[in-house]
């Protein structure tokens, strides 16, 4: 009873103290709400309403289905320009791809004589341009090949691969992105806020007065991860509810309640880390350089960036001992497939003790830096 006093009068004073750091709780609100929002939008199509620009010398009905065969989202509506009109829509930016259709065109396709097409690209836009390049020539060519054959069928293969998705029939990456970006939030914030309260109070000189009154090291910890995980748990949820179902409408395909449990015991993982990574750093700059070497692993080895099983042989058991990983596998099994508890308790379990094993660590590591021996 005397501990919950404890650690309830220190999460009060630790409540108070994250209220107070107003950036703090701007960079939570941003990353879990508009941020969320803009990280998985950004992650959709390779090409997104690409600019293209028609010299249609032919004025043959060909040329005016190769304008026709590019549509959005890849591509916005074709805009048909004069030759000399090229050169000045690059250079301001109007077009990223500028298609000349030579005169006589149609007639050389059906006397079938070689025909060639010039695209003008501007290569300034380095990505839509070395990637739409691909779609543009593609769509193009399929669309003469498929006039050069006066018909639309193509020819039926021995075996017909018939593709079936049991979750985003559309193939939309928006849907993948975000419960990646959900964890790379959940684990960089959870580690900054829960070390930064520790290096705080070091800065301030508060944490001998602590160790000076009757509440032990393991209240302290237990408090800053409750308040700072609280705090992000609550970003969670709204982010899960408002950014990922509401605006971007991924439907949810499991249990939101056994989602949210499991969010909680990787918070909860992921504080141990950030107090582990605050009781090593002196300094707030060595508590930031730090992060950067261990939030990149973290977020990498996860297997929301790569899969697990393309990363070297080596390293794939080592990312066992990574709670990202574990909570990169069961929220996936949950959000995608709809996976229950009977499925993924195993994963729950690993990230439960992952977290206890780092959280022991560091209490002995702050044990030690306090008194000395």
């Amino acid at each position: 009873m005397r501990s919950l006093r404890n650690i309830s009068w220190l999460a009060g004073k630790e409540l108070r103290t994250l209220w107070r750091d107003l950036l703090l709780l701007v960079l939570v609100l941003y990353s879990f709400g508009p941020g969320m929002y803009v990280e998985s939008i950004a992650a959709g199509e390779t090409i997104s309403k690409t600019a293209v620009a028609f010299v249609d010398e032919d004025n043959s009905a060909l040329s005016r289905s190769l304008q026709t065969a590019l549509y959005p989202p890849w591509f916005l509506a074709p805009r048909t320009i004069e030759a000399s009109q090229i050169d000045p829509m690059m250079d301001w930016g109007e077009v990223i791809f500028a298609v000349v259709v030579p005169r006589g065109f149609e007639t050389d396709i059906r006397s079938g004589r070689p025909v060639a097409l010039q695209i003008n690209i501007d290569a300034t836009k380095t990505q839509q341009a070395a990637i739409g390049t691909g779609y543009l020539t593609a769509i193009l060519t399929q669309e003469v090949q498929r006039f050069a054959a006066r018909q639309d069928l193509v020819s039926v293969p021995a075996v017909e691969l018939v593709v079936r998705r049991s979750f985003n029939p559309s193939g939309n990456n928006v849907w993948f992105a975000a419960i990646g970006g959900l964890l790379n939030s959940l684990s960089m914030l959870t580690i900054v806020l829960v070390g930064a309260a520790l290096i705080r109070e070091r800065e301030h000189g508060t944490i001998e007065h602590l160790l000076l009154m009757p509440v032990t090291a393991i209240e302290i910890a237990i408090a800053k991860i409750v308040v700072n995980g609280g705090v992000i748990l609550i970003a969670f949820t709204f982010s899960l509810f408002i950014i990922v179902e509401g605006a971007l409408g991924i439907p949810f395909a499991g249990s939101q309640a056994l989602l949210l449990i499991g969010t909680a015991i990787y918070i909860f993982a992921a504080g141990a880390i950030g107090l582990l990574l605050g009781t090593l750093a002196r300094t707030m700059a060595q508590f930031a350089l730090l992060i950067m070497l261990v939030i990149m692993p973290m977020m990498i080895l996860s297997g929301g960036m790569t899969p697990v099983e393309s990363q070297p042989a080596w390293l794939q058991p080592i990312t066992w001992l990574l709670p990202s990983r574990h909570y990169m596998s069961f929220a996936e099994a949950i959000f995608y497939r709809g996976a229950g508890l009977d499925i993924i308790w195993m994963e729950f379990l690993w990230t439960f003790v992952s977290g206890a094993a780092t959280l022991m660590l560091s209490l002995i590591i702050f044990r030690r830096s306090v008194t000395g021996s």
